[in-house]
C-alpha cells in the first residue's frame, strides 16, 4: 500500500477552544488532506490545561487518525474512515470509495464550544446532513472536559446502513463513530473502566466510563446518553493509543430515508496518571 501524503497543498481553517481561560485545543473544519483519508474535521491538537498534548494527528502507523473525529468506515459502501476498506473474503483492499465530509455552517460558535452544521459525501452525492455540537468546560481539579455530540440524517433518498470491519467478516474491529487517537507515550497506557483492567477487557464491550492513563496524562471517555452507553468501546492500548464509541460493532444499523442517529460522548482531560477512583470522579463531574 502507498501511504499517502497527508495534506494537500493550501492552508487549514481552524477555529481555537478555550476553558477556564487556558487554551485546550485547535478545530480544524475545513482541512486540506488527502482524498484517500476521508477529509473530515477533526480536533488537533487538543491538550491538558498544563499543556500536555493528547492527540496524535495522520500518525505513520495510521495515516488517516485524524485527532478527535467522527469517522465510519462503511456508510453505504462509502468509506468515511480513511485508508483501505475491508471486503469480506479479500481483507483490506484500496478502493476508490472514500467520503468527504464538509463543513456547510455555523450555527452558534464561541470560544467554549460551537453547534455546526456538515454534509456527507459519498460519490459526488450528499448522503448524510450532520449537526454536530462540541463544548469545553472545567471538570475539576487539573481537568477540562469536551463534550461531542452528534445527529446523523439521512438525506440520500434510500434507506442507507453504517457498518464496520466486523459488520464485513474481521472479528474485533467494530470501529466507527466517535473516535479518539491519543499519542504515543513510552510505556502503553493502562486502559480500565469501573469494573474491568486490560485491553482484552475492555474491548468490544460497553461501559458507563473508560479511561485511558498515561504517566502524564488520563483521559476519561463517557457515554452521556442511555443510547451511546449500549454501543461498545473500541480500545488499543499496546498496538497504539486510541479510543472509539463503535457504531456498528457487530450489525450493520439502519437509517430510514429522514431518520437521524444521534450519539454524545464527554471525555474528561486530565494531567497526571489518575487511578480508579480519581478517573470515576471525573466521569461523573464531566457528564454532569
Amino acid at each position: 500500500m502507498t501511504v499517502p501524503s497527508p495534506h494537500r497543498s493550501g492552508t487549514d481553517t481552524a477555529t481555537l477552544l478555550r476553558c477556564a481561560g487556558r487554551s485546550v485545543g485547535r478545530y480544524v473544519h475545513r482541512p486540506r488532506l488527502d482524498p484517500r483519508l476521508s477529509p473530515r474535521p477533526y480536533l488537533h491538537p487538543l491538550t491538558t490545561l498544563a499543556g500536555v498534548p493528547v492527540t496524535e494527528l495522520t500518525p505513520d502507523d495510521h495515516p488517516h487518525h485524524l485527532g478527535v473525529s467522527i469517522a465510519v468506515p462503511d456508510v453505504a459502501g462509502g468509506n468515511f474512515w480513511g485508508g483501505r476498506t475491508f471486503v469480506r473474503g479479500r481483507g483490506p483492499v484500496e478502493l476508490d470509495n472514500h467520503g468527504e465530509q464538509r463543513h456547510a455552517g455555523w450555527l452558534l460558535r464561541d470560544p467554549d464550544g460551537f453547534v455546526e452544521e456538515l454534509s456527507w459525501y459519498a460519490a459526488g452525492a450528499e448522503v448524510l446532513r450532520e449537526r454536530r455540537a462540541v463544548a469545553v468546560a472545567p471538570a475539576g481539579g487539573a481537568a477540562w472536559a469536551l463534550g461531542v455530540s452528534f445527529a446523523l440524517t439521512n438525506v440520500s433518498g434510500a434507506p442507507v446502513s453504517f457498518g464496520s470491519p466486523a459488520t464485513n467478516g474481521r472479528p474485533g474491529a467494530g470501529y466507527g463513530g466517535f473516535f479518539w487517537r491519543a499519542p504515543r507515550t513510552e510505556r502503553p497506557p493502562r486502559v480500565f473502566t469501573a469494573a474491568a483492567e486490560g485491553e482484552e477487557a475492555v474491548h468490544g464491550r460497553p461501559a458507563r466510563w473508560l479511561a485511558l492513563a498515561s504517566d502524564d496524562w488520563t483521559l476519561v471517555f463517557s457515554g452521556a446518553t442511555d443510547r451511546t452507553r449500549r454501543d461498545p468501546w473500541f480500545v488499543r492500548a499496546r498496538e497504539y493509543p486510541g479510543v472509539g464509541s463503535a457504531l456498528a460493532w457487530s450489525e450493520r444499523v439502519p437509517l430510514a430515508p429522514g431518520a437521524s442517529l444521534t450519539r454524545r460522548v464527554v471525555t474528561a482531560v486530565a494531567d497526571g496518571r489518575l487511578d480508579h477512583a480519581a478517573a470515576a470522579a471525573r466521569a461523573r463531574r464531566a457528564v454532569a
